[in-house]
């Protein structure tokens, strides 16, 4: 197959976010709080992504024109979106958090026509409507088992931190044509760093680690490099490859992999209630992602 190690490349990517939701809420429920774990993973991403330098032809320096709206990158597609995603996922289950994800590319399309860069039509609204629904209907889910109030809260944590996203996938892309993609997020995860460190210290501050368990030493391992540092450049690698398109339809694997291991391994489960929900927000994504070119085409 014609590209084969970018398809594998980004299957793998998600395969590691999928892991990720459930290896996330096992740390953060018993070792380090949330936003101490967000310190370490955009502290050590930092460093490795400034190390990749090295073998780059790359210039390490931005224009100054272009500074505020890193900034801004780094605000909604570091601070705000991962902070809130590790906050959210450490109180609401994994199987929500990974369908919650997919709500993305609707506040894309939505943030897209409000700034006049794409127009909305009657299937779009419809999509954006229907895909919404379904993650109300998510949120709304009280037969979990856990406490009610911490999956709610972790939910609504989970669409600001999808809203954030939105706002940063906008954003970034004027400086993704002007500069290399690595170095763009290399960037953006060096100013992110000045902004987690304050918000995460007291949480790193209180973890003992000479009580750490190697499991929970293996997971954060996972967490800070697999699913941050890694998954980040096997994306990257397959949106230079086969493009952001067909790159971004993978996203939809992720929460096959998150309920596998979420049901096996946290003992979650996936209700028809669920399933109904996440039939809503992935006929949301679809009506959203269809473009007319004389017929309706997905």
């Amino acid at each position: 197959m014609k590209n084969w190690k970018a398809h594998a490349a980004v299957l793998a990517a998600n395969l590691i976010f999928g892991i990720n939701f459930s290896t996330v809420q096992f740390v953060t429920k018993k070792f380090i709080g949330p936003f101490g774990l967000n310190v370490l993973r955009v502290a050590v991403s930092t460093v490795l992504l400034w190390i990749l330098i090295l073998f780059s032809n790359t210039k390490a320096g931005i224009e100054k024109k272009d500074l505020g709206r890193f900034l801004l990158c780094s605000l909604t597609g570091v601070v705000i979106n991962q902070m809130l995603f590790i906050k959210g996922l450490s109180m609401t289950l994994s199987i929500h958090a990974s369908l919650l994800i997919l709500v993305t590319p609707l506040f894309i399309t939505g943030f897209a026509a409000w700034l006049g860069l794409e127009r909305l039509t009657f299937l779009k609204i419809a999509g954006l409507i229907t895909g919404i629904s379904g993650a109300v209907m998510l949120s709304l889910d009280r037969k979990h088992g856990g406490n009610n109030d911490d999956v709610f809260w972790g939910d609504i944590f989970i669409i600001i931190n999808a809203i954030s996203y939105a706002f940063y996938f906008v954003l970034v892309k004027p400086l993704m044509q002007r500069y290399n993609p690595v170095h763009v997020v290399r960037w953006v995860f060096t100013f992110s760093l000045i902004l987690v460190i304050p918000l995460g210290w007291e949480d790193l501050r209180r973890v003992d680690w000479a009580m750490a368990a190697p499991t929970e030493i293996a997971a954060i391992i996972f967490i800070v490099i697999g699913a941050t540092f890694f998954a980040y450049l096997f994306n990257l690698y397959g949106i230079h490859h086969l493009g952001a398109g067909i790159t971004g339809t993978y996203i939809y694997t992720q929460p096959v992999f998150a309920a596998i291991i979420a049901v096996l391994v946290l003992n979650e489960v996936f209700t028809v209630y669920k399933a109904l929900a996440a039939f809503l927000i992935l006929i949301g994504v679809f009506l959203v992602g269809l473009k007319k070119t004389g017929k309706q085409v997905s």
